[in-house]
């Protein structure tokens, strides 16, 4: 197996990374214009972007971190981003080069003033699984089998470096313009932050899990704080396959249901109840148990909902209100979506477009039971994706709309429509959350 010995930390070391990775993109580009002189406009595409999110990747899995855990965001982005760039980045949710022992051995040394093996009866300094902040281990102490989760070093000093770096990819691939575009990159910046705090994680994790323990068909692990530290974090291992593994095969329609229920279900709870959400819904973050329970991981990505956000987020959400013209606009206003310096023409495209995309985004929330497994609703939804992002009007606009809270909160449900369309859940009862 491949390992890292050594992860670029300080901000010359990761600039320069990804500057060779820009050159190597530059190059691309080169070849592109080759290739059209002898394949097909749609041909030198394909081989360009599938050569640029090769070399992005291999950079960024490099050097870890918030740079891998935006392309690991991005691959979520099924309706926006190429499929070349979404199969390559989706690896970084679950298949990156892990830490060599000795590094892994110096880590522990660090937080704990011992290694591994003088704290746990067994130690595997082999990595189990790695992704883009940390890396898990399996251990056993006091004949307990437990999973050893360990951040990679470096990762929280060099976020706001990192995002600095990202952040003209991002706004051109966005449309993001200057205006304004800082308040999102501070969102994300500020969720960042808060995902390298294993102590908040571990505290998070056994909130949620106790509030949610009512929940059919669900299941979480047990989380040690004597174990764990500010980058290192102990729980029970869990036994099972993670998502896209099973799904990949499973061919049994009620248990494709029981998990899909089990899964809105949590996530419609911790929204409407809690008014909290675990905002990083890739599959990577579940596991299917052979008995058909489904086990939820990491919390160390959880956004709060204000209810300043919540109230109007939900009612513009109402079929009521997307079909009045009166009450659809002044949610818009309210969602800063509209601004008030607008004019007339980003008035009439901003409300038509959303309107056209809210309509069909809010569809399962006015069914009482909803087929997660239809292929029409999706299609729909990735034509509409496709639509906008050729829009040469939109490109022309200010693409910074809405508050800040979208970020994660558009993340979090496009996230679990995916997850609940891999499941190919049918018959999902959308209202049956209960205290």
């Amino acid at each position: 197996m491949i390992t890292i010995d050594k992860i670029p930390t300080s901000k010359l070391q990761r600039a320069t990374k990804l500057v060779s990775t820009g050159a190597k993109v530059g190059v691309n580009y080169i070849k592109y214009y080759g290739d059209k002189l002898t394949k097909t406009e749609i041909e030198a595409k394909d081989r360009l972007n599938e050569n640029n999110a090769s070399d992005i990747y291999d950079g960024l899995k490099q050097l870890k971190g918030s740079a891998l855990k935006v392309a690991q965001m991005l691959s979520m982005e099924k309706s926006i981003m190429p499929q070349a760039y979404v199969e390559k980045f989706s690896l970084a949710q679950f298949s990156v080069p892990p830490l060599s022992p000795p590094l892994v051995i110096k880590t522990f040394k660090k937080y704990f003033g011992k290694s591994p093996y003088e704290i746990f009866d067994t130690f595997n300094a082999t990595s189990v699984n790695a992704a883009s902040i940390g890396q898990v281990h399996l251990a056993e102490k006091n004949g307990k089998k437990l999973a050893v989760k360990i951040q990679y070093p470096g990762v929280s000093e060099s976020i706001a470096s990192d995002l600095a770096m990202v952040k003209p990819i991002a706004m051109s691939m966005f449309n993001i313009k200057g205006k304004g575009s800082d308040q999102y990159f501070k969102e994300v910046e500020n969720k960042l932050i808060e995902e390298t705090d294993y102590i908040l994680e571990v505290q998070q994790s056994k909130e949620i899990a106790e509030a949610c323990s009512h929940i059919s068909n669900l299941k979480f692990p047990k989380y040690y704080e004597a174990l764990s530290s500010e980058r290192i974090i102990t729980m029970d291992y869990m036994a099972g396959e993670h998502l896209s593994e099973f799904t990949a095969y499973n061919d049994n329609q009620e248990l494709s249901n029981q998990l899909g229920q089990a899964l809105w279900d949590f996530y419609m709870y911790q929204i409407h109840e809690l008014k909290k959400v675990h905002a990083d819904p890739h599959p990577g973050n579940f596991l299917v148990s052979k008995n058909g329970n489904l086990i939820v991981l990491d919390f160390g990505c959880m956004k709060q909902i204000p209810d300043e956000f919540y109230t109007p987020y939900f009612e513009l959400a109402l079929e009521e209100n997307i079909h009045n013209k009166v009450s659809f606009i002044n949610k818009l206003y309210e969602l800063e979506i509209l601004k008030t310096d607008d004019t007339q023409e980003e008035i009439s495209f901003f409300t038509e477009m959303f309107h056209e995309m809210l309509s069909l985004f809010t569809m399962p929330l006015h069914q009482d039971v909803f087929d997660f497994s239809n292929p029409e609703f999706f299609t729909k939804i990735a034509a509409l994706g496709e639509k906008y992002s050729k829009n040469t009007e939109l490109r022309k606009m200010n693409g910074n709309r809405g508050s800040k809270h979208f970020i994660y909160m558009n993340r979090t449900f496009f996230g679990l429509y995916n997850l609940m369309f891999d499941l190919k859940s049918q018959n999902i009862k959308i209202n049956n959350i209960a205290n």
